[in-house]
Order: C-alpha cells, then sequence, then structure tokens
C-alpha cells in the first residue's frame, strides 16, 4: 500500500511540478482529440464500446500500480487485441468520421432535450391506439442512452416534431416511408424507413413476424425501447432489454412513456419546493 501511495505522490509531483510548454502542448492536443473522437461517436452504438475500453485502460493502469500481474497481463492482452476488434467492428463509422475530418464538416448534434411535455406522451399514444385499432402496422424506437445514429442514416431524415398524424401518415399503406422503423430521439422523429437488424434469438413464438423481430433486434444491442403495432391483430407490444411486453393499453403505454418524458422536466428546484410545500402543509 506504501509503494502505491508514493507511485501516486510521484506521479502528482511530475506532473505538477515538472511541466514544460512542449509538455503542456501536447496534454492539450491529445486532449482535444480524444474530445473531437467523443463527438464523433456520442451519437452511435460504437461510444458505449469506446467507454468499456477507456474503463480497461484505467483498470490495466491501476492493476499495474497495486502489482497485480497476472491480472494486469490479461487487461493489456485485452486492450490490445480490442484496438483491432473494434476497428473492425466499427469500420463504418471510422470511415464516416475520417470523411467528415476530410471535409472539415464534423456535425454536433444539440444536448438532450430535457423538457419534454405531456403532448409529446399524447400524441404518440394517439398515434399508437389509432394504427391498433385501423391494424396498421407500425414500427417505432425511442433512442435512450445509446446513439442510433447509424440506424437514423438508413432511413429519410425528417428532423420533425412528433405528430401523431405525421406518425399515422408515415405508416399509412403503400406510401413511401411506411416499410421500416421510425426513430425518435427526444421530442424530434429522426427518421422514417429505416433498417434494423433482426433477433436472432431462437425461442421467439412463430406468430410474431419480421417487424416484432426487428424490435427485438434492436433492443438487445441498445438500450432503445421499440413500440410495435402488430397489421395483423392490432395488439400494442413493446421490446426492452430483448423482451417483449404484448397487450398493451392506454394506460399501460402511460406507464412506459411518462417516465421517459415526464419526470425530465421536474428540476432539482421544482423538487425541492414541492417537499417544502408538503411540509409546510403538515405543519399546518
Amino acid at each position: 500500500m506504501q509503494a502505491l501511495v508514493a507511485e501516486i505522490r510521484n506521479l502528482l509531483w511530475n506532473v505538477f511540478n515538472r511541466p514544460t510548454i512542449a509538455d503542456i502542448l501536447d496534454i492539450l492536443i491529445v486532449a482535444f482529440l480524444l474530445y473531437e473522437l467523443l463527438m464523433l461517436t456520442r451519437e452511435t452504438r460504437a461510444s458505449a464500446v469506446l467507454k468499456g475500453l477507456v474503463m480497461l485502460v484505467l483498470a490495466s493502469w491501476f492493476s499495474d500500480l497495486l502489482g497485480l500481474t497476472a491480472l494486469n497481463w490479461v487487461l493489456l492482452n485485452v486492450v490490445n487485441n480490442g484496438a483491432v476488434v473494434l476497428v473492425i467492428l466499427f469500420q463504418p463509422e471510422l470511415r464516416k468520421a475520417l470523411e467528415q475530418i476530410g471535409s472539415g464538416t464534423i456535425h454536433k448534434s444539440g444536448r438532450r432535450n430535457e423538457e419534454a411535455s405531456q403532448n409529446v406522451v399524447d400524441e404518440l399514444i394517439a398515434c399508437l391506439l389509432k394504427l391498433s385499432r385501423r391494424r396498421v402496422g407500425a414500427l417505432i424506437v425511442l433512442e435512450q442512452k445509446i446513439g442510433l445514429k447509424d440506424v437514423v442514416e438508413t432511413g429519410t431524415a425528417l428532423n420533425s416534431d412528433i405528430s401523431a398524424a405525421l406518425l399515422e401518415n408515415i405508416f399509412e399503406p403503400n406510401t413511401p416511408l411506411h416499410d421500416g422503423a421510425v426513430v425518435i430521439r427526444d421530442n424530434h422523429i429522426m427518421a422514417a424507413a429505416c433498417i434494423l437488424s433482426l433477433s436472432e434469438g431462437k425461442g421467439i413464438s412463430r406468430e410474431l413476424g419480421t417487424r416484432h423481430r426487428a424490435a427485438l433486434g434492436i433492443t438487445e444491442t441498445t438500450d432503445a425501447i421499440s413500440l410495435i403495432v402488430s397489421e395483423e391483430t392490432g395488439i400494442i407490444s413493446m421490446a426492452r432489454g430483448g423482451r417483449l411486453t404484448r397487450h398493451l393499453d392506454r394506460a399501460a403505454l402511460e406507464e412506459i412513456l411518462n417516465p421517459l418524458y415526464l419526470q425530465q422536466e421536474t428540476s432539482l428546484w421544482a423538487s425541492l419546493m414541492d417537499k417544502t410545500r408538503r411540509r409546510k402543509g403538515g405543519a399546518a
């Protein structure tokens, strides 16, 4: 333990007492490159993998400081081989990032909108219920923490406000955008007619078609939530974490959508004010 403390003390002393102008410039350049890399991958599934790789690097560093030779050897091999695997798995994302850097048009999207309104929930529920009554098939994917930029790019970009009428029109049979998934990010419809990978699970009922398998597939690899309307039966279902929940009604949809939108509007200050009012009411 004393050796670890000495190593950390020595590292901190070198960082704060011996930096030169070249060292500071080197640190700033590396920090800038890491920041741009995070910005390029923040809206894709590669961001989660990148964070995992950073955690492995930190774990290997700590294991080296603690003298855990075997663990350090395993982690270093995983990190070294993992870099090659990442290049293979995320070749499309890397190619697009390099193209953006070369053209000088790095896209930076806005931050997550925390003020989702009751109107958004009402519009989504109204759309699903109407499509269910008419037995019109639909697949809506709600993006969560893991970005779906790569999925959005497979469809037709819309970037429009959420509207029940617009969603109904998108899924109307024999229209250009009805076949595929709609991806929603915060309060915006990002794209329609998006292509999703099908689930490879063997326990899926044969009654479920391609739409349900696609809905399950995206939730198996991301934290997204899929809402499905069956074209044959009109049954509304939800896929989350690779699991399917069927026969949803208005109350069930409200339980799913309210935590995603309405609770985000409650700030810490509003929560404290609410608690203060309750205390005053109890004291009275």
